[in-house]
């Protein structure tokens, strides 16, 4: 079994570096490996999680295999609540949703640390995924209308057996820094 992950490197003099921005390693390698750069300055590579990354719009998937999606939002009009797109594999459903201005909020550009990505997956798609995270799951926990079968969309990345499925979007999102949230000093 493999995992999509990212290698960076970071030198002995703290420097950090993305060296790869999608490379499969077998589940069982070691999470980090030393090695000699060019001056003979030990290297440290770590291999962290895809999905984990933060994306900044660098990252491209257009030779990926595609497939459709049908996102449904019910705070739509009946004639605009269904929008079928093409999403490309690799890419995450907060991506796609973003790529096809899809009102899938995600404040805090996908890493996993807020719900406003949170979507509604048919059961069998539900079943077909990883378990999420514990931090996913702590950020379902603060997610408005979760359901047992609830993703964050940042979380869930496209898989060519993903080809036809439905994702909905809940009513509404919370958003606590924009929701009532009232700064205060320090």
């Amino acid at each position: 079994m493999f995992a999509r992950r990212c290698a960076f490197t970071v030198s002995k003099a703290g420097q950090f570096k993305n060296v790869s921005n999608s490379l499969s390693l077998p589940l069982n390698n070691s999470a980090a490996a030393t090695s000699k750069n060019s001056n003979n300055i030990g290297v440290d590579t770590f291999y962290v999680p895809k999905i984990a990354a933060r994306w900044h719009g660098g990252v491209t998937f257009y030779n990926n295999p595609q497939i459709k999606l049908t996102f449904i939002d019910p705070k739509l009009p009946e004639e605009e609540k269904t929008k079928s797109v093409i999403a490309y594999v690799g890419e995450t459903l907060l991506q796609v949703a973003h790529r096809h201005e899809i009102d899938l909020e995600g404040a805090c550009e996908g890493v996993c640390a807020c719900s406003t990505c949170h979507v509604i997956l048919n059961q069998g798609l539900y079943s077909a995924l990883p378990d999420p995270s514990e931090d996913e799951e702590d950020m379902l926990d603060m997610a408005f209308g979760l359901t047992d079968t609830s993703r964050l969309g940042c979380q869930v990345e496209v898989t060519e057996s993903m080809d036809g499925e439905v994702i909905r979007l809940p009513a509404a999102t919370r958003n606590f820094y924009v929701d009532g949230h009232l700064p205060k000093p320090h």
